[in-house]
């Protein structure tokens, strides 16, 4: 707990609004009819016509003081909502909560095809079924612990920082997603940004991909990038312009447990060498152990977001 977490919190506006989507027109489909509800009539569906889809909504909350520094973008991972930066699995205050604090405004977004945001017919605009994962899945692929062959047990590393007993309170925060609709995401996120004009990112697990593709392709909008264990790292034509957006990539602990993340790391280590706007912060590192992939989640996630806050602070943002 920060004396930050103590604060009375105060807001000068907060609102809500939807950006982005296309509009898709289907035809040649069967109508049908549907009960619409339990006991009543039912109702004549013709799926044939126009549709919205692919809009994006977002959630924006105006600090009272504001510190005049630029606003933070919260875009969430894979499966997830932006329910992952609001109040933890086991009930403290998440970073939406801190930052405003720290007088910073705060945009808070559920992705394309996630939560409140757009999503569109299937199959007929999006072909393929999405992906859900179980618990056991998250449990290990998170790195909050190992799952036991024999048994199946969920089985915790002793210094793990999640909250393990409100695990099944972030099993419940998993939605499907699909792995077809990155260009809707991305789509949806600079339309967010052209509503918003310069800010940071902080982006976690999937969002960076999307996050240092925004960066790279409108470096006058995204002013730095907050990177919390992204998932990947995109392809970047930086031949033709450079990486220079100042971005601080945050690593936890037991990447060597998950036959994935070592190659993740790798990748961001590389990528963190040939641009020199890129920094690193491994948790491990500076002494800070245990941390699992949802690290605004973790018993020290207000420690972490000091650090962030220090480095935006130091970046000039």
């Amino acid at each position: 707990m920060t004396e930050h977490a103590t604060v009375p919190l105060r807001l000068r506006g907060m609102g809500a609004f939807h950006v982005g989507g296309r509009d898709v027109e289907l035809s040649g489909l069967p109508v049908r009819e549907h009960l619409m509800a339990e006991g009543g009539q039912p109702v004549r569906i013709d799926p044939n016509g126009r549709y919205v889809v692919e809009q994006m909504y977002a959630q924006y909350f105006l600090a009272d003081p504001d510190a005049g520094r630029l606003p933070l973008l919260l875009w969430h991972g894979g499966g997830m909502t932006g329910a992952t930066w609001e109040t933890t699995p086991d009930g403290r205050p998440g970073w939406l909560h801190e930052f405003l604090r720290r007088g910073r405004d705060v945009y808070l977004c559920d992705a394309v095809e996630r939560g409140r945001s757009g999503f569109a017919p299937v199959p007929h605009v999006w072909p393929e079924a999405p992906v859900i994962q179980t618990p056991a899945d998250i449990f290990t692929r998170f790195r909050i612990g190992t799952r036991d062959p024999a048994t199946g047990a969920l089985c915790p590393f002793p210094d793990t920082q999640f909250p393990v007993a409100a695990f099944d309170a972030l099993a419940r925060q998993m939605v499907p997603r699909w792995t077809t609709t990155d260009a809707a995401v991305l789509a949806g996120y600079l339309a967010l940004l052209e509503r918003t004009g310069p800010a940071v990112i902080v982006c976690h697990s999937q969002a960076g991909v999307f996050a240092l593709r925004a960066a790279h392709a409108r470096p006058d909008l995204v002013r730095a990038v907050i990177a919390l264990e992204p998932a990947s790292i995109p392809m970047l034509d930086t031949a033709t312009r450079a990486y220079d957006v100042p971005t601080l990539v945050v690593l936890g602990d037991h990447i060597d447990t998950d036959a994935r993340w070592p190659r993740m790391a790798d990748r961001i280590r590389t990528f963190a060498n040939a641009h020199a706007a890129v920094d690193i912060l491994s948790l491990p590192d500076i002494g800070m152990h245990g941390n699992s992939h949802m690290l605004m989640m973790d018993r020290n996630s207000l420690a972490i977001a000091g650090r962030v806050s220090d480095w935006l602070i130091h970046k000039g943002v």
